[in-house]
């Protein structure tokens, strides 16, 4: 029985003539076929990335314009609401100096008269000092067109010193808050007298003849 000495491995028998190297296992040379393959799955893949991304900046538009939609939406919504509450404020506060008016035109028919003496004035003062801190202005003088938006005839005369419909007395003074008026000014007007107009013309045109040039 012929015994194994350790430590050497059997090499394969070698034909005469061969080198060792034609024992090696030798292995196969890639085909081109195999080659091809990796290239174009790698264009698939860039063509459905490139489909993603195109996807992405779609939805990122889609959303944006969302967004900004919204935000507009919500700054309309802001306005419409400081507005809304300007104008309640407003209303709540001409309600309340309407209320106050009766007051106010005591106070003025008081001061008229020389009766607004001792603490009624200094209580009167105080409130129409507290009217104009919240907007109250009080409108009409004598002299001034009518005008029929801010103005209210209770009476009517004729008189021949106007040229148009003029407020020749104040029975009540009107109010405002800002550009809302609260109480129209109660007024008596006169209008020019029927003819003194014709008349007028007539002077004025006698004049013109009587200085025109002299012939020579």
């Amino acid at each position: 029985m012929t015994e194994e000495t350790p430590g050497f491995d059997e090499k394969p028998d070698v034909p005469s003539g061969a080198t060792p190297d034609d024992a090696e296992p030798k292995a196969a040379a890639p085909s081109s076929e195999a080659g091809a393959a990796p290239a174009g799955d790698a264009t698939a893949q860039i063509a459905g990335l490139t489909a993603q991304l195109d996807q992405s900046r779609k939805a990122l538009d889609e959303r944006t314009a969302d967004l900004q939609r919204l935000q507009a939406e919500f700054q309309n919504y802001r306005r419409r609401v400081e507005r809304d509450r300007i104008t309640v404020k407003e209303i709540a506060i001409a309600n309340l100096l309407t209320e106050l008016l009766p007051t106010l035109d005591d106070i003025g028919r008081a001061r008229e008269h020389g009766e607004l003496v001792g603490g009624f004035k200094g209580v009167a003062e105080s409130l129409e000092t507290v009217a104009a801190k919240m907007g109250l202005q009080q409108f009409g003088k004598e002299g001034e067109p009518f005008d029929p938006t801010i103005h209210e005839a209770l009476m009517h005369s004729y008189a021949p010193d106007v040229t148009e419909t003029t407020c020749v007395a104040i029975l009540q003074p009107g109010y405002r808050i800002g550009e809302r008026t609260i109480r129209p000014a109660r007024v008596a007007v006169a209008e020019p007298q029927p003819g003194a107009q014709t008349v007028k013309d007539e002077s004025e045109a006698g004049e013109e003849k009587d200085n025109g040039p002299e012939e020579g």
